[in-house]
């Protein structure tokens, strides 16, 4: 069976496991690879230790999440139901600091809505003295002040 390995990487662990079992040197598998020490005898160690399938690095799982997986439930529902009726606008960094006692880096708030399918880019709340009449009557009084609108108040008479 003629099977190629398409991860650079992977490849290159395989090759050094290979050239150290035809006998090679540590410094000729560098040269050959364009590869650190470290990098041949952590795979021709491993190799060694636990045979092929230890050639094969683990699953890197990253930092653990601040808040469980039902915290995180929470966290979207209370942002889901919008800002309480004091608050301006709805800060989930604020949010989570009071009801979780977590500290978020702002990016990784951001992070975090994004994981729960949350935008953290929302249009800017209304502002609480805003008159939805006045604006139209300003609207209909405001001078035109552009050409093109001169031009079709023209052609209209």
């Amino acid at each position: 069976m003629n099977r190629k390995e398409r991860n650079a990487k992977q490849r290159d662990r395989y090759r050094a496991v290979l050239l150290a079992l035809e006998g090679q040197s540590a410094e000729a598998i560098m040269e050959t690879l364009d590869r650190r020490r470290n990098f041949v005898q952590r795979w021709v160690y491993a190799y060694r230790d636990g045979g092929i399938n230890a050639v094969y690095p683990k699953r890197q799982t990253g930092r653990p999440r601040k808040l469980t997986e039902l915290e995180e439930v929470k966290l979207r529902e209370c942002i889901l139901t919008g800002p309480k009726p004091q608050d301006v606008v709805c800060n989930a960094r604020r949010i989570i600091n009071e009801q979780f006692g977590v500290q978020y880096s702002l990016p990784g708030v951001y992070v975090l809505l994004h994981r729960l399918g949350l935008s953290y880019l929302v249009p800017r709340p209304k502002h609480k003295k805003n008159d939805p009449e006045k604006m139209r009557q300003w609207l209909k009084e405001a001078p035109l002040l552009s050409k093109e609108s001169e031009k079709k108040d023209r052609i209209k008479q």
